[in-house]
């Protein structure tokens, strides 16, 4: 399992520290929430931190987008070079367009599903993708609680995956904790996001041990 914690529930005062350490403390991306105030009701970082967030960090950038202009989201953000780009696929008309954007870059393309959605519009992008984002919370703010209908979503998506002979990742964002990390493995997850778990933790590399099961 790889683990990518979600800066989100970092302490913003001392974010290059926090980022450093939990690359320190061996996880294996840094997730990234962008939030632009209209897709979700939060608002968090621009390209400056971000730009700040990729010095500090030692690991590739997993940077998922909830907003409702993703191309110039995309654009604003490609310059730090992402491992990986999500965006949310009910926010784009044109999505397999904005796939071909982003992998021009040379950046991973990834979709996002809010917990409510369901696989049929992955259908036929799933070969063009490299990872598909499962939302087990409703997406905006940390610290919310898992929502076990996703283990369902990730089985069928995982067949789905193998059906086309496809090597797409898929990534589970929300709620994840060592309470849960076993039925998420066992369903076929790859990677996990996990904010509030690890920064919360008073050992961050016991956390995210924890969560690499």
């Amino acid at each position: 399992m790889l683990v990518a914690p979600s800066i989100l529930s970092a302490d913003f005062g001392n974010l290059g520290a926090e980022v450093k350490a939990i690359c320190d403390s061996g996880c294996d991306l840094v997730h990234v929430d962008v939030m632009d105030g209209h897709f979700v009701p939060n608002l968090t970082i621009g390209p400056v931190v971000v730009e700040a967030v990729e010095k500090a960090s030692t690991k590739p950038l997993d940077i998922h987008l909830m907003v409702e202009n993703n191309r110039f989201f995309v654009d604003l953000f490609a310059p730090v070079k992402p491992k990986y780009i999500s965006f949310h696929i009910e926010e784009e008309k044109h999505p397999h367009r904005l796939i071909q954007k982003i992998r021009d870059y040379g950046i991973s393309p990834a979709i996002a599903l809010n917990p409510h959605r369901g696989l049929e519009d992955l259908e036929y992008l799933i070969d063009e993708l490299d990872m598909i984002l499962l939302m087990s919370v409703n997406p905006g703010f940390g610290g919310q609680k898992f929502l076990p209908l996703v283990l369902d979503k990730v089985r069928r998506l995982k067949e789905l995956i193998v059906k086309k002979g496809a090597n797409t990742l898929i990534e589970v964002d929300g709620g994840v904790s060592d309470k849960n990390i076993a039925k998420l493995k066992d369903a076929g997850v790859d990677i996990v996001v996990a904010g509030s778990y690890i920064y919360k933790s008073s050992d961050y590399q016991k956390a995210i041990e924890s969560l690499k099961v």
